[in-house]
This record gives C-alpha cells, sequence and structure tokens, in this order.
C-alpha cells in the first residue's frame, strides 16, 4: 500500500469515526441540535398539536435497493419515518422493535419508511435490513440532504437514530432523538392513528 492510498485510508477512518461519535447519540432537552422549542418529555418524545404542525417536506428518491419512492404517496396514512445507518449501535438497538410494529400494523393504516444515512454504499444498508428482518422500504440518504429539507425550529430529525410520525395530512405530529423500543414507538404511532 503506498504512503497516499495509506494517508487516503487513514484520514477516511478519521471521519467515519467522527461522524460515528458526532452523530449517533441520544438527543437532548431542545432536541440535541439547538432550540428548536420544543421540550422532550420525559418519555423521549416530542409532538406537535394538529393546529401546529409544520408539512413534512419532499422526501423522495431511490431506495437502497434501487427503486423510487416518495413519501407523499402515502398520504391519508400515517408515515413513521426512522433514519437509521448501518454502522449506528443505537439504530441496531431499535431495529427489531421497528420490524415487529411495522408487520403488526400492516394494512392498518400505517406505512414505516427508514431513510438510510451516512453509509458510504448500499451494501451494509441491505445486509443491516436483511439480518434485522426490516421488510419496509429504505431511501438511500448518504450524505443527509433529505434531513436538511426539514424547517429549523419544527419537529426534524436531528440525530441518527432520529424517529418521526407524519399524519394522514402530511404533517409531522412527533419526533423522538432516540432509539426507540416499541412501547414508546406505540405511544407516537397510537394517538397519531386514531387522529379524525
Amino acid at each position: 500500500m503506498s504512503t497516499r492510498s495509506r494517508a487516503v485510508l487513514l484520514s477516511a477512518v478519521a471521519a467515519v469515526s467522527a461522524l460515528t461519535l458526532s452523530a449517533c447519540g441520544k438527543g437532548g432537552t431542545s432536541g440535541g441540535g439547538g432550540d428548536t422549542h420544543f421540550v422532550t418529555g420525559n418519555n423521549g418524545i416530542d409532538t406537535a398539536p394538529q393546529d401546529k404542525r409544520a408539512t413534512a417536506p419532499d422526501l423522495s428518491g431511490k431506495t437502497i435497493d434501487g427503486k423510487t419512492l416518495d413519501v407523499a404517496d402515502y398520504k391519508g396514512q400515517v408515515v413513521v419515518v426512522n433514519v437509521w445507518g448501518s454502522w449506528c449501535g443505537p439504530c441496531r438497538e431499535e431495529a427489531k422493535y421497528f420490524a415487529k410494529v411495522s408487520k403488526d400494523y400492516a394494512g392498518k393504516g400505517v406505512q414505516f419508511v427508514g431513510i438510510n444515512t451516512r453509509d458510504t454504499s448500499t451494501t451494509p444498508a441491505v445486509a443491516f435490513e436483511k439480518e434485522n428482518g426490516i421488510g419496509y422500504p429504505s431511501l438511500y440518504d448518504p450524505t443527509g440532504k433529505l434531513m436538511l429539507r426539514f424547517k429549523k425550529g419544527t419537529l426534524n430529525p436531528q440525530l441518527i437514530p432520529s424517529t418521526l410520525v407524519i399524519d394522514k395530512q402530511g404533517k409531522v405530529a412527533a419526533r423522538a432523538l432516540q432509539p426507540l423500543d416499541d412501547t414508546n414507538l406505540l405511544k407516537m404511532v397510537k394517538p397519531v392513528l386514531a387522529e379524525k
């Protein structure tokens, strides 16, 4: 291996390590990424009243398996969006719960969508989904551009993992900036699903 190749490899490893340490965490009381004017409850879930919700931005593109997906096509359903990376330990912790709840709520007006971010190729992302029994689609967003589409000061994803619940009108109803188990995931989904 040449000196130049070794330097490039070491730089890449350092960058990935820094991203992992800075991006894969548990969030803070105001969202972990600046003051969003939302206070996280003791269960780590932020919610917005129906009349104060912001419309979700365009979340569309290629999935990790090369298909095209547009979250707007699910309008009329509750959409659970989970931002994850195969390199993220807390994402591995919560994956089994997302797989279970997505299967339990299939055909009941709830659609799950993942946003895979900061994986340098789709290979580890596909392996992660297969290993964890994830059956719903995930958009491939290696540079985090989809996360940047959310307006500052709204219930936007700011950490990895982040989970959003988008209501039937396409507005962001709830957000968690920490890994979730099935109980807390359902605390986000059920109230939004019950809305008229």
